[in-house]
C-alpha cells in the first residue's frame, strides 16, 4: 500500500515506518522537517505544517494516498482537516489516548465501550477528534479506525518516572539516592514499548473488520508503579529508598510540577486489549518491561541524555521534609 504517516519521526512513530518499511509498503512522513530522527532508506518525506491547512489538505488530496496514520492530530480542528484532506483514501488510522476515559472508571479493565471522562486538555481533544471521525464513519463511510496506546516507551522518547516530566530520577538510582512516588506506589499502570504498539499500527491497515472500530493499544499485563521503579533498579544495579508522599501534599508544594499524577499516574489505570488481539492477530506484544529498560538506558547512557539530578535539588528538599515530619511524630509519640 502506499502510506502516508501524519509525523513519522516521534515515539511511536519511527516505529511504525520501519515496521511498514519491513512489511513491504511504500512510505512517506509528512511533517516539519524539525526531527533528526534517521528514516530507513527508500521513506519519502513531504515537509509540510499540517496547520497549514489548504497546503495540507491539497497536497494530500494530490497524492491519493492508499491508508493514513494520523499520529499528530490532537483536536477537532486537526480531525476537521484530515477529513478534507484524505477524501477517498482506503483507510485512515487516528492515533488516539487511553486518556480520552480519565481516571474515574466503571469498570476495569476498562474496555473501549467505557464512557468517556477526559479531566486533561491532551485528552479533551483527542476525544473530540475521536468523534468527529466517528461520525463521518456513520454518517458517510470514511473508513477510520482509532487506536488508544497507554504509556509508551523507546529509546527515543525515554522511559518515564511517577511523578513528574523528567529523566533526573534515573541518575538518582545510579548515585543511590531516595526516590520520590506518589502514595504507596501501587497504583496501576500499563506500559508499552514502541515496537509493540507499531504492531498495532501496521497491523489494523486493510483489514475492512477494523474500520469503524476503537481498539486500545495495551499489553494484557499492568504493573504498580512501586515495582516498574524496582525493576528500574535491578536493571541499573543500584537499589534505593522509595519515599511515598500523599498527591494532595505534592499539589500543595507544586501542583504544575506534579499535573501528571493528577491526570493519571497517581490514578489506577488499567485497560483491556482483547478486542485489538481479536481483531488483529499480528499484535503480539513480546518486548517485557525489564527488556525495555535494559535498551532504553543504554540508549540514554550513550546519548548522554540523562540529566545530572545534583542540579535539581526539588526532590530532596521535599524528601528530607517528609523525613523530618516523621522524626518529629515519633519522636511526640513517645514523649
Amino acid at each position: 500500500m502506499r502510506v502516508v504517516i501524519l509525523g513519522g519521526t516521534g515515539n511511536i512513530s519511527t516505529s511504525i515506518v520501519r515496521l511498514l518499511v519491513a512489511q513491504g509498503h511504500e512510505v512517506t512522513c509528512y511533517n516539519r522537517g524539525q526531527s533528526g530522527s534517521d528514516l530507513p532508506a527508500g521513506v519519502r518525506v513531504i515537509n509540510g505544517d499540517r496547520k497549514d491547512r489548504e497546503t495540507f489538505e491539497q497536497t494530500m488530496q494530490q497524492e491519493q494516498f492508499d491508508a493514513a496514520i494520523d499520529m499528530i492530530s490532537f483536536d477537532k480542528e486537526d480531525a476537521a482537516s484530515s477529513l478534507r484532506a484524505f477524501r477517498g483514501v482506503k483507510h485512515f488510522v487516528q492515533c488516539s489516548t487511553v486518556c480520552t476515559y480519565g481516571v474515574d472508571y466503571d469498570w476495569m479493565p476498562v474496555t473501549e465501550d467505557h464512557p468517556l471522562r477526559p479531566i486533561s486538555g491532551y485528552g479533551r481533544g483527542k476525544a473530540e477528534a475521536d468523534q468527529l471521525l466517528l461520525e463521518a464513519y456513520y454518517r458517510e463511510g470514511f473508513p477510520v479506525t482509532i487506536l488508544k496506546p497507554s504509556t509508551t516507551y523507546g529509546p527515543q522518547s525515554g522511559i518515564l518516572r511517577q511523578v513528574a516530566w523528567d529523566f533526573t530520577w534515573i541518575d538518582r538510582i545510579l548515585k543511590g539516592k531516595p526516590l520520590l512516588i506518589c502514595g504507596d506506589g501501587k497504583a496501576l499502570h500499563s506500559f508499552m514499548h514502541v515496537d509493540d504498539a507499531a504492531k498495532a499500527f501496521a497491523g489494523v491497515l486493510g483489514k475492512a473488520h477494523c474500520i469503524g472500530q476503537t481498539y486500545n493499544v495495551v499489553p494484557r499485563s499492568f504493573t504498580t508503579w512501586e515495582q516498574h521503579h524496582k525493576l528500574a533498579m535491578k536493571v541499573l544495579g543500584r537499589e534505593v529508598e522509595l519515599v511515598g508522599v500523599s498527591l494532595d501534599t505534592l499539589n500543595s508544594i507544586d501542583a504544575g510540577r506534579f499535573g501528571i499524577c493528577n491526570e493519571i499516574f497517581a490514578h489506577n489505570v488499567y485497560y483491556s486489549s482483547e478486542r485489538l488481539m481479536r481483531d488483529v492477530p499480528e499484535f503480539v506484544p513480546t518486548i517485557s518491561l525489564e527488556e525495555g529498560m535494559i535498551e532504553v538506558f543504554e540508549a540514554m547512557k550513550q546519548g548522554d541524555r540523562i540529566p545530572n539530578s545534583d542540579n535539581e535539588t526539588w526532590e530532596d528538599e521535599i524528601i528530607e521534609a517528609h523525613h523530618r515530619a516523621f522524626a518529629s511524630l515519633a519522636s511526640a509519640a513517645k514523649a
